[in-house]
Formats: C-alpha cells, structure tokens, sequence
C-alpha cells in the first residue's frame, strides 16, 4: 500500500482528531439566528402575510434526499399549523432539476411559490413567475452563478452579502431554519427539535461536513431519530430491528432507500413515506421504496460492470458511455468507477438521438469542475462543484471532449493520489483497547470532513480465514501482529486469503455486541499480499 503515514498512539489520535474542531464541540445553543440569514425575515413576513390573507401557496422541492426532506420539513409545518398548501416534486426524467419553465403551467393560480434545496439557478423560471403574478421565495444552499434569479426573497447563504457564518448547510438545514422564524413571528406552538430528526438525515446524505453545528444538528437529530414518533422512522427502525439510529444507519441504509424512488420513478414516493399518518401505511410504502432499491442496486451493478470493461488504463480521467444506461443510476457508478481505479469518472448515456448526459465523480486531489470546465465548448449543458458534475453533450464531440480533458489534466499538474486520505496512521495491535474505541466513540457522529478513523498495520500475519453469510461473500479472519490476536471481518469480497500469509491491511476497529459479551474487531477495508 502506498503512503507513508505516522506511528499512531492514543495521544496523537486524540490530537489528530480535535484538530478537525476549530470551534470545539458546538451545541444547538450555539446556533445563529435565523434572521441572520438575508432575506430571512423578508421571506417570514410574505409567508406569514399569505397565511393571512388565505393566499395559495406551492412548494417545490427537489429528487434527491435533501430536496425530499426539505419538502416534507415545509409540508409538515404547514399541517401542524393547519394552512393548506400544494408541493410539486420534479420527476428527474420528466421535468429534470428544480424549478423550471416546465412546471410553471403546474403552479399558475399560486399566490406564493416557495422553492426548498433549489432555485438560485432557476433564472428564466423566475421571470416567467413574475409574469404569472406569482411571488416566488427561493431557499437554496448551492452556488449562485453570475446571474442572480429576479425573486420576492432569497435565502441562500452562499449568496453575496449575506452574513451567516457557515459555508457548507444544506437545503434542509435552510428549510428548517425558515421554520424556525415562522415559528416566531406566527408564535406557533411546534417543536424545533422533532424537526432536526429529518434535517439530520438531509445533512448525513447530502455530504455535509459533520462539523460546527452541522454536527450539533446531527447529534441532537440522531437523538430525536432513536425516540421518533414518526411512523416513517419507526417502520425503518422495526425493518432494521434497531432501537437506535446512526450516522452510519442513514449514510448506508436509509438514505439509499430515499434516494431510489427519484433514481428509479419519482420521488414523490419518498415524500410520501417520510409524511406518512400511521405505521400501516409506512410499511407499505417502506416496501414499495424497498422495491425501488433493490431495482437501483441490479441496475447499478449492471451498468458498472458494463462500465468497468470500457476502461481504458491509460486515461488519466475515464470516461465511458453506453446505449440507454439508466440516468438514475450514472452518478453512483461513476464514484464507484473513481473508487476502483482512484481516478476522476465520468459516465455518459446515450438517447440513441445523438446525445450523451450523465455525471461525473472525482477523487481527492482532482477539482474536476474546474477541469471539466475548460472543455465547456464541447458540452450542451454542464454544473456541479469540484467532487461531482453533471453534463451532456452531441455524441460528434465525444471524442475531442475525452482527448482534451486527459490533456487538461496533465497541464493542470494533477498526479495520480498517494495513500488513502482517510488512513490517520500506522497502528500496532497492542495499541487496539477499549480505551482506544472510547476516545473513538467521543467523536461521534462521523461522516463528511469527520471520517470515521482508518488505520493501516503492516506485516499482519492470517491465522485462521474462512466465508460466513448466506452467500459466502464475507470473509472473517483470526489475524496476528506482533504477538497480539485480534478478529477481522471484511464484507462483500470475492478474495480467499490462505493460513500463513502475510498481509498490510486497513481497516476500523469497533466493538462487537453479543450475548451481553463484548469484544474488539477490526472491520477490514483493504488487504494486501505483500
């Protein structure tokens, strides 16, 4: 394994670890005001006019989980409240992103229009709803671009002039916190804090760093999660049979779950289930998004596998394409793509009518928006951000785009990544305690820009390996490292590993709960034979 990495000892892994917390640990006390927002109170005071004057107001969310909590955030102050409203959900294959001049006809008759995870690029909607009479307030989280939607109100707070002090919240969070000022200027009697359970989830599976008071919001809606109310959240839990909810529960499990219906259908199914009134139908429609996952999942790993033989290892970025590769699905394969060969990925579908559209994912050391940006005259359409960009383009330019970008790469400098980013350092088997889980557990929750720590420990020896689960596509090991015995798991592999051999391996450790028992294990990331 390549890289070279520090000799890890309780001491440095604590430093190292409260070096990702400039500000400490914060808590919701420590939460800015909402009105520090701009146009914050602008907004409060239209929607609280128009609840008023019995005005007709629409929401209109967005396909991915964000978008998908955000709107069922703003449905269910809505109903607390008891003011009716309509919501819209774009159908990714229909209506593509956000609001769009296509779903005016859909909202012709509102008063208000209110956008959540979505708008600040919606620049030719906006004007077609001032023509309509429509006023329109935009709560979004992404990159303004040069021109500015004409809006009643915009609550962003990646937009010039506007004060509040973090950077990366996602739509949810925002949609929340437009909540939480109605709440105050209405004086409703609704509590904050059963909202931040589905926020939580939104900044789990939006990739969100869970630091400053995206972690205090997560903390405290993961607490809110375990004691949920929510008949969604409780068919989830009795699906998993879990008694509490995890950051890793959400990234792994629920968040999937969520994102499949818009991946696969429409995800206004999502939305459906998240608001749903009683267990019963929760569980019906916890299944139906089962059925959706379970389609994305063969989807997937059809479409990756078709990828993966297209690439060519000499491109320094891969791109590859197919005919009618499912457009839902483009994104995930292209990270798992980058994941494999640990290079930027971009994966394309063609319409058989001439146009390719897909999605791309870069790696740690690549910003492959900027990259890809320099290629804009190949592309029809093109956005994203350094880590994932979407895009479409004439077949014609296909291979003048993929020539160009392989040599934008090498004049920008990139080099191929060193090591794993998320690997803290060497850890010998000796240092492996509960004592070292308990410094682990006090950093909790982990996700973006808080990971998990990885280790590496060279020269472990497998004693004893063999497959367990129903398909025998997990491996659990007794490994040796210096005298010190411990057990690994690694799951979903095909590899087989005989006695004797001598491996580097990384991994997590955790603690394994059985039968009142508890033990250490390391849960096995890669191996090499060395």
């Amino acid at each position: 394994m390549r890289g070279e990495y520090p000799k890890i000892s309780l001491e440095l892994l604590e430093k190292l670890l409260n070096e990702r917390f400039s500000e400490g640990f914060l808590t919701l006390k420590d939460l800015p005001h909402p009105s520090i927002f701009k146009d914050m109170q602008k907004a409060t005071e239209r929607i609280a006019s128009a609840i008023e004057n019995r005005e007709k107001i629409t929401i209109i969310g967005d396909y991915d989980v964000d978008g998908v909590v955000s709107t069922t955030l703003m449905i269910r102050f809505f109903e607390e409240i008891d003011y009716p409203v309509e919501w819209i959900i774009p159908n990714r294959f229909k209506d593509g992103y956000g609001l769009s001049s296509q779903l005016i006809p859909r909202i012709i008759g509102s008063d208000l229009a209110i956008t959540v995870d979505n708008g600040i690029s919606a620049v030719e909607a906006a004007k077609r709803c001032k023509e309509e009479g429509i006023d329109l307030i935009i709560t979004d989280h992404h990159i303004p671009g040069e021109i500015v939607p004409e809006a009643y109100a915009i609550v962003n707070q990646k937009q010039n002039a506007c004060p509040f002090p973090y950077f990366e919240v996602c739509g949810a969070q925002i949609a929340w916190y437009l909540i939480a000022s109605l709440k105050n200027t209405l004086d409703a009697k609704i509590d904050m804090l059963r909202y931040l359970e589905l926020a939580a989830i939104a900044i789990i599976a939006d990739v969100m760093p869970l630091q400053h008071i995206n972690r205090a919001m997560v903390k405290s809606g993961l607490k809110a999660l375990s004691k949920s109310s929510l008949p969604s959240i409780r068919a989830f839990m009795e699906l998993h049979q879990k008694n509490e909810c995890s950051s890793e529960d959400i990234a792994f499990f629920l968040a999937p779950l969520l994102n499949s219906a818009g991946r696969m259908e429409d995800a206004r199914h999502a939305v459906e289930f998240l608001s749903s009134k009683n267990i019963y139908d929760a569980r019906v429609r916890l299944e139906r998004l089962q059925g959706f996952n379970t389609l994305r999942k063969e989807t997937e790993e059809h479409i990756t596998q078709e990828a993966l033989k297209q690439v060519d290892p000499q491109d320094s970025v891969i791109v590859v394409h197919g005919e009618e590769w499912h457009e839902g699905v483009v994104g995930i394969v292209a990270a798992r793509v980058a994941r494999i060969h640990q290079k930027p990925a971009i994966v394309l579908s063609s319409n058989g009518e001439g146009t390719l559209k897909g999605s791309g994912r870069s790696v740690e050391n690549c910003d492959l928006f900027a990259l890809t940006d320099t290629c804009r005259e190949y592309l029809k359409k093109f956005g994203g951000h350094k880590a994932a960009i979407g895009l479409s383009l004439d077949e014609e330019n296909l291979d003048i785009f993929k020539k160009r970008l392989q040599k934008e790469y090498g004049e920008k400098g990139y080099q191929p990544q060193n090591g794993d980013p998320e690997i803290m350092g060497e850890l010998d088997f000796s240092t492996i305690s509960f004592k070292l889980t308990g410094l682990i557990k006090t950093y909790e929750p982990f996700g973006e820009g808080n990971t998990k720590p990885k280790f590496i420990t060279r020269k472990v020896r497998i004693v004893e390996s063999a497959t367990m689960g129903k398909d025998h596509n997990h491996l659990r090991f007794t490994l040796e490292h210096n005298g010190c015995l411990l057990k690994g798991v690694k799951f979903k592999t095909t590899e087989s590993f005989e006695a004797d051999l001598l491996v580097d391996i990384t991994y997590q450790v955790s603690e394994n709960h059985f039968n009142g028992k508890s033990s250490l294990q390391l849960l096995i990331d890669k191996i090499v034979k060395i």
